[in-house]
């Protein structure tokens, strides 16, 4: 019997995909291979879109205030500052 295989961490599934992109770009597989190659990087996109939803609901959760959710727009260039580190 097989043993079930860890899920894979977003970013995991996220390098993956990447270099199955890079494959497919680079546009010397064979058919076969491309078209296992573009299965796998589909699976990896619903993947990584299922982990993406489930962090935006977990912080839509923790962001929950007297039952209503406050939404706040997201400063990429605050919230560097935030770190202090100007990254």
């Amino acid at each position: 019997m097989a043993a079930k295989e860890k899920p894979a961490t977003f970013e995991q599934a996220l390098g993956e995909l990447e270099q199955l992109v890079e494959r497919l770009e680079a546009g010397d597989l064979p058919l076969e291979d491309a078209l296992a190659d573009f299965e796998r990087g589909v699976k990896l996109t619903r993947e990584c879109q299922q982990k993406l939803a489930s962090a935006e609901q977990k912080v839509k959760v923790l962001m929950e205030e007297n039952g209503e959710v406050r939404e706040q727009t997201f400063d990429a260039g605050s919230a560097a500052d935030d770190r202090g580190d100007g990254t």
